[in-house]
């Protein structure tokens, strides 16, 4: 199953999608602890579905930049 049908099943709503979306985009692709810990209380999900949504989204974004969908050696 690709990342972006994944990230389907998690059914998301549109504000939790846009605030994820945008820490993604403008904070950080991979949120340490205390970050991951804010954004799940912002989004009112718990720290491990914002890690696994995450997890989806970097591979997506992996995907897309032609890279391997998990993290490794481009050569993998």
């Amino acid at each position: 199953m690709s990342a972006s049908k994944a990230m389907e099943f998690m059914k998301l709503s549109d504000y939790q999608v846009k605030v994820l979306e945008n820490c993604f985009n403008r904070d950080t692709k991979h949120p340490d602890g205390a970050t991951l810990t804010l954004i799940a209380a912002e989004c009112g999900l718990t720290e491990e579905e914002t890690l696994k949504w995450f997890d989806l989204r970097n591979a997506q974004w992996r995907e897309a930049e032609g890279l391997p969908a998990k993290l490794g050696s481009v050569l993998d």
